[in-house]
C-alpha cells in the first residue's frame, strides 16, 4: 500500500486531534472530580447542632461535618468537640467566642483552638488564626485552623493526619484570674473538603483512629454471632461518618492512569507515523 503525502498529512491531523481531545477529556474529568460538590461530605445544615460541649477528650461532643455546635460556658473552661475526617479530606475548624459585656471585664484575653487526632496528637495548622487576642472592648473573637490533608497511611514515627476522629479544644490561654468564670458563648464548626487523588498514598490503616474502634468491632461481631443477627444495621459511634469510612481502593488517580495510558498509545502511533516517512517516492519505479 502506497502512502501519499496527502494521506500522511491526514493521519497526522487525525492523531493530533485525538491527542488534544484526550487531553481535554482528562483535564475536564479531573476537574469535575475535584470540584464535584457531591464528593464532599453532605451538609447537615438542616439538622440542629449540639447545644453543649464536653469538658474532656472522653466527653467530647460529636459534630457532623458542616454542623455548628454551640455551648455556654465560663471563661477558663476547656471545651471539646469531636468530628470525623477520612482519607483525602482536608479539615477546617472555625470557632467564634462571644465575650461578656465590657462592664464585666477590664483587660485583654487570648483565645486558642487546638486540634488533636484519634491518638491525641496535636495537629499543626497549615494556616489560619489558631490563637487570637481580644481587646477589652471586643464583643467576639474568631479563630480558625486549616489542617493538612488526611493521608490513608503513614509511617509510625510521622505525625501525619490519618483517618479517624479529630478533637477540637477551645479555651482561653491568657486572662487575669479575677475575670475567670465570666460567662461566654462558643460556636464551633468543622468542615471537610475533598482533595482528590493528588494526596493519595499506597497503603491503608487496618482501623481508623477512633478510640475504642477495635474493641467495639470485636464486641459487635461477638454480639451479632451470639444473636444470629449479622444483618442488623450498625449504629455509628461518636466521631464516625454516618456512611462509614472510605474503602480506599477508588480514587481519581485511576482516571489519570487510564487517560495517561491512552495518551501514551496515541503519542506512540503519532511518533511512528512521523518516523516512518512518506513511503516510496513517486519517481522510484515499482519492484526496485
Amino acid at each position: 500500500m502506497r502512502i501519499t503525502p496527502r494521506r500522511t498529512h491526514g493521519i497526522r491531523r487525525a492523531l493530533s486531534g485525538a491527542l488534544l481531545a484526550g487531553l481535554t477529556l482528562l483535564t475536564s474529568a479531573g476537574a469535575a472530580v475535584a470540584d464535584d460538590p457531591s464528593a464532599s461530605a453532605s451538609p447537615a445544615e438542616d439538622e440542629a447542632g449540639p447545644t453543649e460541649a464536653g469538658t474532656t477528650f472522653r466527653t467530647a461532643t460529636a459534630l457532623k461535618p458542616d454542623q455548628t455546635g454551640i455551648a455556654l460556658a465560663s471563661a477558663g473552661d476547656y471545651l471539646y468537640w469531636v468530628f470525623p475526617a477520612d482519607a483525602g479530606q482536608r479539615p477546617t475548624v472555625t470557632a467564634t467566642v462571644k465575650l461578656p459585656e465590657n462592664a464585666a471585664r477590664r483587660s485583654t484575653s487570648t483565645w486558642q483552638i487546638d486540634v488533636y487526632d484519634g491518638l491525641r496528637r496535636r495537629q499543626a495548622c497549615m494556616y489560619g488564626h489558631q490563637t487570637r487576642k481580644a481587646a477589652a472592648d471586643a464583643a467576639t473573637v474568631e479563630l480558625s485552623c486549616v489542617l493538612r490533608p488526611v493521608r490513608a497511611w503513614s509511617e509510625p514515627w510521622a505525625n501525619d493526619p490519618l483517618p479517624g476522629s479529630y478533637y477540637v479544644r477551645l479555651t482561653v490561654v491568657d486572662l487575669p484570674a479575677d475575670e475567670l468564670g465570666l460567662p461566654v458563648g462558643a460556636e464551633v464548626k468543622a468542615t471537610v473538603k475533598e482533595q482528590g487523588g493528588a494526596h493519595d498514598v499506597d497503603g491503608a490503616l487496618s482501623e481508623p483512629l477512633v478510640p475504642g474502634v477495635s474493641v467495639a468491632s470485636a464486641g459487635d461481631a461477638s454480639d451479632a454471632g451470639a444473636a444470629g443477627d449479622a444483618g442488623a444495621p450498625r449504629v455509628p459511634s461518636a466521631g464516625e461518618p454516618e456512611d462509614g469510612w472510605a474503602s480506599g481502593w477508588w480514587t481519581d488517580r485511576w482516571l489519570w492512569t487510564v487517560g495517561g495510558g491512552v495518551l501514551a498509545a496515541l503519542a506512540a502511533v503519532f511518533g511512528y507515523s512521523l518516523t516512518r516517512g512518506r513511503g516510496r517516492p513517486a519517481r522510484v519505479p515499482q519492484g526496485v
